[in-house]
């Protein structure tokens, strides 16, 4: 099984083909050190925080399988019709030989998982006495009335043992055979069954080193230990959002939801600050989980508002953003000195967000057109229930519009949603910094007053 993994990895890196397909920001660190460990066929344990796509990298090493494998009929471990090595198969072999019964199985039903809890037991994982065939007449001292556990069952697959450091210690003693020797023990049987599988672990890196909880037999016993992290550049995180905030409208009467890309850079730069915030317990990480649920939360606040106003479909704006404070507050972990300031902390690492987004999208396009129309004609009130024609229209003509809505890379002539979302981008990063009044009320917000 691991010389297959070897060669059609291989075969994909001389065609150029995807090797781990979905993985974003890892291909110049993460993705080359496992490429070697499974070319050199070894076991791999995953360190990383919360939120790295340790279990989605995981699951893209099945796509390395071949699609379809053959297996003897009925057999519990997925012999191989031509080496079984389980009881029942060789006897079966002996006595109907090349007649021996074969299925074929996808290379989707060689995975095997499991998320590791205190009350996981040896048999789950490596096997136990079956009472029933023990009731139906077998002896105790008969292999045949073992139940096999989850790793046995995946046997010539890949098994993943997930937050390895919750196993209690006196079961990851069970696993120490299955990496080394690559048989298994089940109580007082004498049962030697090579088994051919990849095992790979995930944990988290302060369980794993600190707290002493996996023990040092089964540390050693791992090929490869691969460091996984949070995307290193705005365009990964950028990427991984767009891939990841995927909501199903398909059945909704407004459509899918437009959510324009200086929108989703305010969430990725909101992301990262947060990551970096010295208020945060950088020991639990910021899962890029909460990326995706605030931009998924950001294009939800705009389809309640194209519902409860009538508008025909639905187009974020910057005035949704503050939906994502309340939405993504349970995912950080604060310093205790921080208690009770929680809210104050995110809405400032979402302005400061917003403040970079105006100037990397809008440095140096000239917004005096917009400045003095509220000099002008005064205040414009804007709020999550005003629909984007109401607001063009309170707005009104502004020189220079144009070509905001070309720096964004928007066309507000089609969409008089992406025009007002373009406008109160401008009209947000003139209020931070500090070139137009804002005045922030219970569901409104009014501009110039």
């Amino acid at each position: 099984m691991r010389a297959e993994l070897r060669e059609n990895l291989l075969a994909r890196m001389r065609s150029d083909e995807p090797r781990f397909p979905g993985i974003v920001g890892f291909d110049d660190t993460v993705l080359p050190q496992v490429e070697r460990a499974l070319l050199a066929g070894h076991d791999i344990v995953f360190l990383g925080e919360r939120g790295q796509g340790k279990t989605r990298l995981i699951r893209t090493l099945v796509g390395l399988l071949d699609e379809w494998s053959p297996a003897v009929a009925g057999c519990e471990i997925n012999d191989h019709p031509y080496a079984p090595v389980c009881g029942r198969c060789r006897l079966l072999l002996a006595e109907v030989g090349e007649q021996l019964p074969v299925t074929w199985r996808h290379r989707s039903e060689r995975f095997g998982e499991k998320l590791a809890t205190p009350d996981t037991s040896v048999g789950d994982l490596i096997g136990d006495v079956d009472p029933v065939k023990v009731a139906e007449g077998r002896t105790l001292g008969d292999p045949e009335t073992v139940h096999y556990g989850l790793v046995p069952r995946t046997n010539r697959g890949i098994f993943s043992v997930n937050e390895l450091p919750d196993l209690a210690e006196r079961i990851q003693v069970a696993l120490l055979n299955v990496l080394e020797e690559r048989d298994i023990q089940v109580r007082g049987y004498m049962l030697r069954l090579p088994l051919d599988l990849l095992l790979v672990a995930s944990a988290n890196p302060e369980d794993y080193t600190n707290r002493g909880r996996i023990i040092t037999p089964l540390k050693d016993r791992f090929g490869a230990e691969v460091r996984t992290h949070y995307p290193l550049r705005l365009d990964d995180e950028l990427s991984l959002i767009r891939q990841e905030a995927v909501i199903s409208w398909a059945d909704a009467p407004l459509g899918t939801p437009e959510l324009p890309d200086h929108l989703i850079e305010v969430v990725a730069r909101f992301t990262r600050l947060v990551r970096d915030a010295p208020q945060v317990d950088q020991r639990s990480g910021v899962s890029a989980r909460l990326a995706v649920a605030a931009a998924e939360t950001v294009a939800a606040s705009a389809v309640r508002r194209a519902a409860l106003t009538g508008e025909d479909s639905a187009t974020a704006r910057v005035v949704d953003l503050a939906a994502i404070v309340p939405a993504v507050r349970g995912k950080v972990e604060f310093d205790q000195l921080e208690e009770g300031r929680e809210d104050e902390v995110l809405a400032l690492m979402l302005r400061r967000a917003i403040a970079e987004t105006f100037r990397a999208k809008l440095a140096g396009t000239d917004l005096s057109g917009l400045q003095d129309r509220f000099e002008r004609d005064g205040a414009v009130e804007t709020g999550d229930l005003v629909p984007a024609a109401e607001l063009l229209r309170r707005i009104g003509p502004v020189p220079g519009l144009s070509a905001i809505l070309t720096r964004l890379d928007v066309d507000g002539a089609e969409s008089p949603g992406l025009a007002a979302a373009a406008l109160e981008l401008a009209m947000e990063g003139l209020h931070l910094n500090r070139r137009l009044a804002k005045e922030e009320l219970p569901g409104r917000t009014v501009y110039g007053g």
